[in-house]
């Protein structure tokens, strides 16, 4: 998501990771993606740090790599050259200007620039059907899910999928999808459990 904070550039800046823990003992940080595009964590250079109070602090990022294996990963910034330093930056975000993207291919699409478009389920022949909600974020885990909010009812978690998302229409303002059986009602699933269960007697 975009944040817009003082003494950074002057243009937005973008979250492209959340700092979770230290690597080793020589100030070494492993890094969450939020992000795509590894070179955000392995291309020397400029990025932000968000603070816990006041604005965002430039820091220069001298290597990264990824994990083998995980979608961890492990970046060394300049002045942290220990294990305590390195913990004392677990929680941060890692950022960069909004106007530092990679090039995309046609047809290709920032994830972020999904944040508040609406869903809609997709009718035959690609058109925008019913309102389901807004996509309120994006969370990593594993898979990419969509965080709709709903004008009523839980949020939903929509894996970001071809097969459940086929259809992005950016310049419009929405995304279509065709949801397997259930899916859309899941965030009512507690309600309606609760509703249903039979009443047990006072103790």
């Amino acid at each position: 998501m975009a944040k817009e904070l003082q003494g950074a550039p002057s243009e937005e800046l973008l979250v492209v990771g959340r700092i979770v823990a230290a690597q080793g003992l020589k100030g070494e940080l492993r890094v969450n993606p939020l992000s795509d595009f590894p070179e955000r964590f392995t291309r020397p250079g400029r990025r932000w740090l968000s603070q816990r109070q006041g604005p965002a602090e430039a820091v220069q990022l001298l290597s990264g790599r990824q994990l083998p294996g995980k979608e961890l990963f492990v970046i060394r910034l300049e002045g942290v050259a220990d294990r305590d330093a390195a913990e004392a930056l677990v929680g941060r975000e890692l950022l960069v200007p909004s106007t530092d993207r990679p090039r995309l291919k046609a047809g290709e699409f920032h994830l972020l620039d999904l944040v508040g478009l609406e869903v809609r389920l997709l009718e035959s022949g690609g058109a925008a059907g019913a309102l389901v909600g807004t996509v309120r974020d994006l969370l990593h885990a594993g898979n990419d899910l969509l965080e709709v909010e709903r004008p009523e009812g839980e949020p939903l978690l929509i894996p970001f999928v071809e097969a459940i998302v086929p259809r992005v229409a950016l310049a419009e303002g929405w995304i279509g999808i065709t949801p397997p059986p259930g899916l859309l009602e899941l965030g009512d699933a507690p309600a309606e459990a609760a509703d249903s269960a039979p009443e047990q007697p006072d103790s």
